[in-house]
């Protein structure tokens, strides 16, 4: 008596133990490694992420990182755990420059007219050399700027222009001749690149006796 019909047969079902068993894909580990990466990068720019050490959130093109047992370094790079090594914008940037006695203009100062500073009040970073009295930018960001020159003693008329690499960007005037004693003065912000560089230079009169109590200033706004 033949066998009654069982309907259609379905594919063979495989039993583990067996050949023909189903198998994890090999490369699962790998790609749910990858998506924890990717979902890493993707997080949105709405959620700042402060790192162990308190630091400040260190965003990349709007987007935020988690940054576990950063170190900050000395020009403001972060590295984190990951390997990934990326500027916080947090580190400071800032001098103050002043001479502290009467200056008898030099063979250099009277060739180059840089005016020159004898003693840093403060220099974090160490960005402004004494030596040669110039400031040089760590990176790119907005900075400003302050001078204030002392004349004295002297009817001429003195320029002092605050230099941006080798090119004026402002200038102060000091050319009252019934006081002993004046100042040329002046402010600015400047949007530099990295390595510009800053300087006072004297572009008219001389200085001849002067420059005590004279100062220069500057500091980092904020990155760009």
């Amino acid at each position: 008596m033949p066998a009654p019909d069982r309907g259609p047969r379905g594919p063979p079902v495989s039993m583990p133990g067996r050949r023909g068993a189903l198998r994890e894909p090999a490369n699962f580990g790998f790609s749910l490694g990858a998506a924890l990466a990717l979902l890493l990068l993707l997080l949105p720019a709405c959620c700042p992420v402060t790192a162990q050490n308190d630091t400040e959130p260190i965003v990349l093109e709007g987007k935020c990182l988690v940054v576990c047992d950063s170190s900050p370094s000395g020009d403001g790079a972060v590295t984190s755990s990951l390997g990934i090594s990326v500027r916080s914008g947090s580190a400071k940037v800032a001098f103050s420059a002043t001479r502290s006695t009467n200056h008898e203009p030099s063979e250099m100062s009277n060739r180059t007219m840089t005016i020159y500073f004898d003693q840093v009040l403060v220099n974090i970073g160490n960005h402004f050399d004494l030596a040669s009295s110039i400031f040089v930018a760590p990176r790119k960001g907005i900075y400003s700027f302050s001078f204030h020159v002392v004349k004295v003693y002297n009817r001429q008329t003195i320029q002092v222009s605050l230099m941006q690499n080798g090119y004026p960007v402002i200038s102060a005037f000091a050319g009252d001749q019934d006081v002993t004693r004046e100042a040329a003065s002046n402010g600015v912000l400047l949007l530099m690149e990295r390595e510009d560089k800053v300087h006072l230079k004297l572009e008219r009169g001389n200085l001849m006796g002067g420059w005590k109590y004279s100062t220069f200033s500057g500091f980092l706004v904020f990155p760009l």
